[in-house]
């Protein structure tokens, strides 16, 4: 994206972005309670509504749509931000957004991510933790700190899933105590904490552990888990046995696709190598509950290719996450 794209984004936001600053400093006081219904969206423009659940769920006829929810990570509109996403997303019709704690002030305020969700109507479902490598100074440098004000964040907002990375291997005493750690945080609050499945690193045939205790979480001792579709692309995974294995310790879903290629490529769902169709089919036969994520790359797209691509993950999903009757 060029220089004068980027500053084209960031005026269509500026309005908006002036609208939450002020409350992007103000404490909200919420309860724990997760929201059981989304808010009243507001009239989609013309044309922009095909995404939008209208209906409610078949209980007869040829398919049935399960509760769980489609939502598209802020991850998924970088280098836009917080705002750009939830515009995105009411206006092509996605249930939720899903906010990755980042640099940018409004991923971390809570006040300001209420004033968002109110604003376009679309509710905040999960909170990715700043648990990157590229965050790793977000909020400080203790990870125990950024889990806790993860957790604090999503249930000031609503959210009911904060999604976290497991320890990189040289954060040993933090990884000696995760396991544990996340246990007892999760026998604290209503919100899921889900830890997600990462990948080996590869460089020229080969492979080092990044992750303690393990990039695979299906044999470790978590009550929620995130399977993201592109890193089991990248590790090499059976995504559907990882499902299966996981059972209902599976809570959330990344949804985005790979080739296979060491490098975490985040493709629009369908175009890789990954069963993204059978997954959803899978989860909706299940009755599945948990969210849904689009969390596919755009950073090197204008907006009308991003909303495009967007679009087309949207469609994918409402196609695929539906059972027979």
């Amino acid at each position: 994206m060029s220089r004068d794209d980027d500053e084209t984004g960031a005026k269509k936001d500026e309005t908006v972005v002036q609208k939450v600053a002020k409350a992007a400093r103000t404490p909200v006081r919420r309860t724990r309670k997760r929201a059981a219904t989304r808010p009243t969206a507001p009239v989609p423009l013309a044309g922009e509504d095909f995404g939008r659940r209208t209906t409610p769920a078949p209980t007869g006829g040829a398919a049935r749509i399960p509760d769980g929810r489609i939502g598209l990570s802020t991850a998924s509109v970088y280098p836009r931000g917080a705002t750009a996403a939830f515009d995105i997303a009411a206006r092509l019709g996605y249930d939720a957004v899903e906010v990755m704690v980042w640099t940018e002030t409004i991923s971390q305020e809570a006040g300001a991510l209420v004033q968002l969700s109110e604003h376009y109507g679309v509710p905040v479902c999960s909170i990715h933790a700043p648990t990157l490598l590229l965050t790793q100074r977000v909020w400080g440098t203790d990870p125990w700190v950024k889990v806790d004000k993860s957790i604090e964040l999503a249930e000031e907002v609503g959210a009911g899933t904060v999604v976290l990375h497991p320890p990189f291997r040289w954060q040993r005493e933090y990884a000696a105590e995760f396991v544990e750690g996340i246990a007892e945080r999760g026998a604290r609050t209503e919100v899921r904490l889900a830890v997600e499945n990462m990948f080996p690193w590869r460089a020229r045939a080969r492979e080092m552990q990044a992750y303690l205790p393990d990039w695979d979480p299906t044999d470790v001792d978590y009550d929620h888990v995130t399977l993201d579709l592109s890193h089991t692309a990248t590790a090499g995974s059976d995504a559907m046995a990882m499902a299966a294995q996981l059972g209902d310790r599976l809570s959330h879903i990344h949804l985005a696709d790979g080739t296979g290629s060491y490098k975490d490529e985040h493709l629009v769902p369908g175009r890789g190598s990954q069963p993204c169709a059978e997954l959803l089919e899978s989860l909706a036969g299940q009755g599945f509950s948990g969210d849904v994520v689009v969390e596919v790359g755009t950073r090197r797209l204008d907006d009308e290719q991003r909303e495009l691509d967007l679009a087309e993950a949207l469609a994918f999903s409402r196609l695929y996450f539906a059972a027979p009757a």
